[in-house]
């Protein structure tokens, strides 16, 4: 007989560890919330061409913080679930000192709001048949 094999203890540590790791580190819910101003959001759905980027970084998802190469991947991706956990998460206010305090016993404890969220819309560029003459 051989010998018996060790149980892995650790078996489910592995989302922890994807967690905390800074390889694919993606922004936070509060960062992502400073991006849905209507100033910065203008900014990010309106970015200049960048090659480096997927896409040339013009198919943004503002929620996922995330490129994607082109609309019909954009389309997919706002269809899936990661997208739509994302748009729930989205729907309480971000965590602020101010709460943390508040809950602590500094003041009246006020809990958070519930925000409607949507999928942002989709900019599709418009093919004119200029030279086509009908």
């Amino acid at each position: 007989m051989g010998r018996l094999a060790r149980k892995k203890q650790h078996k489910g540590d592995k989302p922890l560890k994807e967690k905390y790791r800074t390889k694919r580190k993606t922004k936070d819910w509060d960062q992502i919330d400073e991006d849905l101003k209507p100033g910065n959001a203008e900014k990010l759905l309106n970015q200049e061409t960048d090659f480096d980027k997927p896409g040339a970084g013009k198919f943004y998802c503002l929620h996922c913080a995330k490129y994607f190469i082109d609309t019909h991947a954009l389309k997919e991706h706002f269809r899936g679930k990661p997208h739509k956990r994302r748009l729930k998460a989205l729907e309480l206010e971000p965590y602020t000192v101010a709460e943390a305090e508040r809950a602590a016993g500094m003041g009246s404890y006020v809990a958070p709001k519930k925000r409607k969220m949507e999928t942002q819309s989709i900019q599709e560029e418009m093919k004119t048949d200029e030279g086509t003459g009908t």
